[in-house]
C-alpha cells in the first residue's frame, strides 16, 4: 500500500507532492506549490523549501531554523482555507492555510495567508502574513498563591501549577 500524501489531497505521496519535491515535475498552481511545501516540511526536504522561495539571494533564508522546525515538529495536517488566483494561467496567487503541528509536547497551528508569484513559468513562495489568534480566557485566572482549583486545599503553586 502506498503512503498517503501529507498535504491532505487523499492521493498517494508518489502521485501527489513527491514529483515536485524530487524535481521530476513543477507545481502547476500556487495551491499545489503550497501543498508540496507543507509536504516538504513533513519529509524534511529543506532544499525544496529553500529553492521554492522567491528571493534574489537564497542565503537570506535561515536554513538552520527551517530545518529545526521541520525536524522537531510532528506535522498533524494541512487545511486550505481560501485560494485567490494562482491558477495555471495566472502570474500570482494567494493561499490561506493552517498547518497543524506538535513541537515539544505543545500543539499549535500556523495560520498564514501566503503570496505566490510565477516567474519564468515556475511558481515560488514570495511572502506571507501570519494570522494570529487572540486567546480568550473562559474562566478566571488562578494566581500562584490562590487555593488550587482541584480542591486539595493547597496553594496553586504547591499543587497543580505544572499541569496548566
Amino acid at each position: 500500500m502506498s503512503k498517503k500524501c501529507p498535504c491532505g489531497t487523499g492521493r498517494s505521496y508518489s502521485e501527489c507532492c513527491e514529483p515536485y519535491i524530487t524535481g521530476m515535475a513543477k507545481p502547476p498552481t500556487a495551491e499545489s506549490l503550497m501543498r508540496s511545501r507543507y509536504s516538504a516540511y513533513t519529509e524534511h526536504a529543506i532544499d525544496y523549501i529553500v529553492n521554492t522561495c522567491y528571493l534574489p539571494d537564497k542565503k537570506d533564508i535561515d536554513r538552520k531554523s527551517t530545518s529545526e522546525w521541520s525536524e522537531q515538529s510532528t506535522w498533524l495536517g494541512l487545511k486550505i482555507i481560501a485560494v485567490e488566483k494562482g491558477g495555471i494561467t495566472d502570474t500570482e496567487g494567494t493561499v490561506e492555510f493552517e498547518a497543524a503541528y506538535e513541537r515539544n509536547g505543545l500543539k499549535d497551528v500556523h495560520h498564514e495567508k501566503a503570496h505566490f508569484i510565477k516567474d519564468d513559468d515556475e511558481w515560488f513562495y514570495e511572502d506571507g502574513n501570519v494570522i494570529t489568534r487572540t486567546v480568550v480566557r473562559t474562566s478566571p485566572k488562578v494566581g500562584r498563591n490562590d487555593v488550587c482549583p482541584c480542591g486539595s486545599g493547597k496553594k496553586f503553586k504547591h499543587c497543580c501549577i505544572n499541569k496548566f
